[in-house]
């Protein structure tokens, strides 16, 4: 049971289990999923296509930062890990072999579905992402997160007066939803 006080983020990151039995939490998790659904419904109303980017990629497609590495070598053993074998093929390398992995290379967690984006863009017109993507930098700040959804419009043939009007319709939109459906949850974060 979690007694009935105000707990700090925190410690409720510590039990997982029972955080969405809190006030904060609740409203956050309603807050945010009228925020995703609204994101989807202007895009929709305004004829763009929904696509979903991969969230494992090779590619480094902002050059945002450090990078989740993703692997199926045990990394515990460090003995089995294949290494790269000198051009002679007799040594061995210190590089692990990225071949013998299960993708072939090296692979990360997707810090933008920018790439996959513009190439549905370039076939298909007006597309957005909206998904999960991931950055490695090691930071304890409020400013940095891991893992956050990100909307990635891309615009087939549009300039940056078109972007950017886009841009600030879908922020209208998005902000009058969560203002005229999460009246509650406004008020209950209005009083921290």
């Amino acid at each position: 049971p979690l007694a009935k006080k105000r707990h700090s983020l925190e410690y409720l990151r510590t039990i997982a289990h029972l955080r969405p039995r809190t006030n904060t939490i609740a409203a956050v998790a309603r807050v945010r999923s009228q925020l995703a659904g609204a994101i989807h419904a202007f895009f929709q109303q305004a004829g763009f296509l929904y696509v979903q980017t991969p969230l494992i990629t090779a590619s480094d497609c902002e050059g945002a930062g450090e990078l989740f590495r993703v692997t199926t070598f045990d990394l515990e053993n460090v003995s089995s890990l294949p290494l790269v074998k000198s051009e002679d093929g007799k040594e061995t390398t210190d590089q692990i072999d990225s071949s013998q992995d299960f993708f072939g290379k090296p692979a990360y967690l997707t810090v933008s579905g920018q790439l996959g984006g513009e190439t549905y863009a370039s076939a298909l017109g007006d597309i957005y992402t909206f998904g999960p993507t991931f950055r490695a930098e090691n930071s304890q700040t409020t400013r940095h997160l891991a893992e956050f959804h990100m909307v990635e419009p891309e615009m087939a043939f549009a300039d940056l007066e078109a972007a950017m009007e886009n841009a600030e319709q879908m922020l209208k939109f998005v902000v009058k939803h969560v203002l005229d459906n999460c009246k509650e949850d406004l008020a209950f974060f209005g009083k921290f």
